[in-house]
C-alpha cells in the first residue's frame, strides 16, 4: 500500500501540469487569433482607413491576404476554445 500514494501524487501533479499548459496555450491562441483578425481587418479595409501599404502589392492581393489573416485568426480562436492539446 505505501506505493500507491506516490503514484497517485505523481498522477495528480501531471494532471495539474497539463491543465496549466492547456490554459496557457489557450490564452496564447486567443491572443494570436485576435491579433491576426485585427491585422486581417486592417489589410482588408486599408483603403477606407487611409493606411498606406507597399505600392508594389495590388489591392486584390492585399485584400486576399486580409481574408487569409482573418480566417487564420478565427482558426486560432477556435483552437483555443476547443483545447485539444493532449490527444
Amino acid at each position: 500500500m505505501p506505493e500507491l500514494k506516490p503514484t497517485y501524487m505523481l498522477e495528480e501533479y501531471e494532471k495539474k501540469k497539463q491543465k496549466q499548459v492547456s490554459i496557457m496555450r489557450s490564452v496564447l491562441n486567443y491572443g494570436v487569433g485576435i491579433l491576426m483578425i485585427a491585422l486581417g481587418c486592417l489589410l482588408f479595409l486599408h483603403e477606407k482607413l487611409n493606411v498606406t501599404i507597399n505600392p508594389s502589392f495590388s489591392h486584390e492581393t492585399v485584400r486576399i491576404l486580409g481574408v487569409v489573416f482573418v480566417l487564420y485568426g478565427g482558426w486560432r480562436i477556435y483552437k483555443g476554445y476547443k483545447k485539444n492539446y493532449f490527444q
